[in-house]
């Protein structure tokens, strides 16, 4: 072998000098965001303290909204749970695969018109970024197939690689071995969710922690209980119909005592979730994107007395209702230097098939022909409201608890201002401009015959195309 001379010890140093700085501007500008989707479960839309609520201390998610943009007008795509997540993990309304109402036995499952499961065939969320190269994680309640139901697909056959979950097959946890779980799950969430990201901290990783708390049935530690021992509520604080729903609670203070304090422990816990963002470097390529899914339980239902002590915010009903405090949520979400910090933006109107589309723009994953019923928000997101291009749809076929002002008709959409709830024959049309009327106060369809007629014909269009899915209940006469 011939002998290296200087001066080609030289050129090859000048080469090595010319090429690092090359390699490094070919380097893409920006990385595929790693993605953290918490979506909590039965929380109403004015729960956390910065959605106005005046009691419930969540300085977290406080820190999360001045650290981010808070949505006022998202809505969730059902008012109970397994249909919720479904449009979350599809980008369909959940009606598009039969799934009506909460994943229960197959008894239950049958009479509703629903399958047992989401089929895994379905194309959803994870499956596609996964394809993208993201590590793909899902922690906490599961819920698109019935508790522990025989043959049910674990999570794995959705596109999800690591996965430890409640109300699903798969690993979970032994939930009897300690009468204080649902208080700890949170927690028990969160330590999986930062094994997950310590174990994909290059990136780029999903992750879903599902949240079980505040749903019922509640049991706070004494340790979150201390926080509120001197509460007194004063029901002439809450807005809308939560006023008057909480003069009629049958011990106000106590049952909020055990609301208040579960909302606030998970809150801690999801606290310690950011804060080791922060310690791993992570949290300036994350994506954070919070919400629920469905508006607070009630009271009425039997072993959710303390449950049921969620606040709509301003507007009219609660779970298992289509009006605006059954579906319509608080969302956050964080992206430092991407998403505006310390926004509210109170007019563009979001929905959870919208997820699916917008992550997978930001993370550069290819959508096949899927037909998503959302669109792509992410330049919302990213400060810049609109108007939405396409109309929301809701097809409600169980029934309401408690008052019946909250049961409405069992269809529903919102296009523009406009929001149209009508029967499946076309009957007791409601119609409300929610900017002006978000309580959904004054039925003002015979005000404007020209604006309902139109949306009616669409909803019902829509609900043609549905697969047959089981009876609805209709509500009863006023």
């Amino acid at each position: 072998m011939p002998a290296i001379s200087t001066r080609h010890v030289a050129m090859f140093g000048v080469l090595l000098t010319v090429a690092v700085p090359l390699a490094a501007a070919e380097k893409p500008k920006t990385e595929k965001p790693n993605v953290i989707f918490i979506l909590t479960d039965d929380l109403g839309w004015g729960d956390p303290d910065c959605f106005g609520h005046p009691y419930i201390k969540t300085p977290n998610l406080a820190r999360l909204a001045k650290e981010g943009t808070r949505f006022t007008q998202f809505y969730v795509n059902n008012p109970v749970c397994s249909p919720s997540r479904t449009a979350f993990m599809t980008g369909h309304f959940p009606a598009r695969h039969r799934i009506h109402r909460h994943f229960s036995h197959e008894k239950h499952n049958k009479y509703c018109g629903m399958p047992n499961w989401l089929d895994p065939e379905v194309t959803t969320l994870t499956d596609l970024l996964k394809k993208a190269g993201y590590a793909t994680g899902h922690f906490g309640k599961w819920h698109l197939s019935g508790g522990n139901m025989p043959g049910a697909p674990n999570p794995s056959e959705y596109g999800i690689d690591d996965h430890r979950t409640c109300t699903g097959s798969g690993p979970g946890w032994n939930i009897g071995a300690d009468p204080y779980f649902r208080a700890h799950s949170t927690g028990l969430f969160v330590d999986e969710t930062i094994r997950f990201m310590k174990a994909h901290k290059d990136g780029p990783f999903f992750v879903n922690l599902w949240t079980l708390v505040p749903h019922a049935t509640l049991k706070p530690t004494p340790e979150e209980l201390e926080v509120y021992k001197d509460l007194k509520v004063d029901p002439d604080r809450f807005k809308g119909t939560m006023r008057d729903y909480a003069k009629r609670a049958k011990n106000l203070d106590a049952q909020s005592k055990v609301y208040f304090a579960a909302v606030t422990g998970m809150d801690k816990a999801l606290g310690r979730l950011f804060d080791a963002l922060d310690e791993m470097g992570l949290a300036d390529n994350t994506l954070i994107f919070f919400t629920s899914d469905n508006g607070p339980e009630d009271y009425h239902i039997g072993n959710a007395a303390n449950a049921g002590m969620g606040t709509p915010g301003p507007f009219r009903g609660r779970k298992r209702s289509i009006y605006e405090g059954g579906v319509r949520e608080s969302c956050i979400v964080r992206w430092p230097g991407k998403v505006p910090a310390g926004k509210v933006d109170e007019t563009s109107v979001l929905t959870a098939v919208d997820l699916l589309p917008t992550l997978c723009k930001l993370a550069g994953a290819t959508v096949p022909d899927i037909q998503p019923d959302g669109e792509d928000i992410s330049d919302i997101l990213l400060g810049k409201p609109r108007p939405r291009t396409s109309p929301i749809y809701w097809d409600w076929r169980g029934g309401v608890a408690g008052e019946r002002s909250y049961w409405p008709p069992s269809l529903a959409v919102r296009e523009g201002d406009w929001k149209l709830l009508v029967n499946r024959d076309g009957s007791e049309a409601e119609l409300y401009n929610i900017p002006k009327d978000p309580g959904e106060e004054n039925n003002v369809a015979k005000q404007h015959p020209q604006i309902a007629e139109r949306l009616a014909k669409k909803v019902l269009a829509w609900r043609k195309t549905l697969p047959d899915g089981g009876p609805a209940i209709r509500r009863p006469k006023r």
